[in-house]
């Protein structure tokens, strides 16, 4: 029996990369005007802090559910996050 190798997708373009990166400061400035921890903003969501710190750092992509848990915490519309 042979294993098929699935291939990895490709990774995004650094345009995408460098917009995720964008968007995790904009979260990162909302959450310090509010005053709150990662570790707050996380345990609200529910999500580890290490999980939410990636996305801050643009390291990962959130769902959208997830930034709209996030923006809702924050108190700010989604798309004051994502402009």
């Amino acid at each position: 029996m042979s294993v098929e190798h699935v291939p990895r997708s490709a990774p995004p373009p650094d345009w995408v990369l460098n917009r995720r990166r964008q968007i995790g400061d904009q979260i990162r400035a909302a959450r310090l005007h509010c005053n709150l921890t990662q570790e707050a903003v996380a345990n609200s969501i529910p999500m580890d802090r290490p999980s939410y710190n990636r996305i801050e750092q643009g390291h990962a992509s959130a769902t959208l559910d997830t930034l709209l848990l996030i923006a809702d915490i924050l108190g700010v519309p989604l798309a004051e996050l994502v402009k």
